[in-house]
């Protein structure tokens, strides 16, 4: 079994504290880390405060909250398009960029840039980030068929060395495409395979956001769980007391030449 670092330690144990005191954090966002596990994660991720960091579609600032207490190094907010004709993310990031203006302090070293996988663009400089942190993302991409070229952007932007950290919804086994589109559940399987595509290496996984009562059957889909619950009232103790989903934490490596 590895063991940690006395500094590694000291560190983990820091973080855990600041996220349990909630830090300047959300009590709403904070009520989700028993589910999300953040600090766990970013450590699995090997994440350390002085590293670059592209944050993938932040949406509304869930992880972007985390990693401000995280990281010194430049977090790189890779959010909407500006000019995408969805209002949905129109709004999404006018919202974003509302949160870091009300705390400069707080959010001062992260910098919006934009990622389109359909325009194949990704803001930040080639072979320029320590790491690339992707956090419920892959299933959307499915949907206009832009998850390949979403992960040959990641390769690009990363340091030769770098790390790509995916947490994902995740389907049994052997889920056709179709229905991984449709449930916004994954397999496991077909993460490593397009990520490798890219040229990533699989490093390690982890099962730190396994979810064992989730069966992955529902009838929205896993909006059906929290945090949307899209059924309503129908059936929603039963989903309560589920929680979130089931999910894959994945570790990936560009290689080093």
């Amino acid at each position: 079994m590895k063991v940690m670092s006395k500094a590694v330690l000291l560190m983990s144990v820091f973080f855990l504290a600041a996220t349990q005191a909630g830090s300047e954090r959300n009590p709403d966002n904070v009520a989700r880390d028993q589910y999300r596990h953040p600090v766990e994660t970013l450590d699995f991720f090997t994440i350390s405060e002085d590293m670059a960091v592209v944050e993938i579609s932040p949406g509304g600032g869930w992880y972007t909250e985390v990693l401000a207490d995280r990281i010194k190094g430049t977090l790189y907010a890779s959010h909407a398009n500006p000019e995408t004709k969805s209002a949905y993310f129109r709004r999404s990031l006018s919202n974003y960029k509302k949160m870091l203006a009300a705390n400069p302090a707080r959010y001062g070293n992260v910098e919006v840039h934009i990622f389109d996988a359909k325009a194949q663009l990704l803001t930040t400089a080639d072979n320029s980030v320590d790491a690339v942190l992707t956090f419920r993302n892959v299933h959307n991409w499915m949907g206009s068929n832009n998850d390949v070229a979403a992960f040959g952007l990641f390769f690009k932007t990363l340091k030769p060395g770098g790390v790509l950290g995916v947490v994902e919804h995740r389907a049994k086994p052997g889920t056709d495409r179709d229905n991984m589109v449709e449930s916004g559940y994954v397999t496991q399987d077909y993460v490593i395979e397009i990520a490798q595509q890219a040229g990533f290496v699989l490093e390690a996984s982890s099962e730190i956001n396994a979810n064992p009562a989730d069966t992955t059957k529902h009838p929205k889909g896993v909006w059906t769980l929290l945090p949307n619950l899209a059924l309503g009232d129908v059936d929603r103790d039963r989903y309560l007391a589920i929680g979130e989903s089931d999910r894959m934490t994945l570790r990936f490596r560009k290689p080093a030449q």
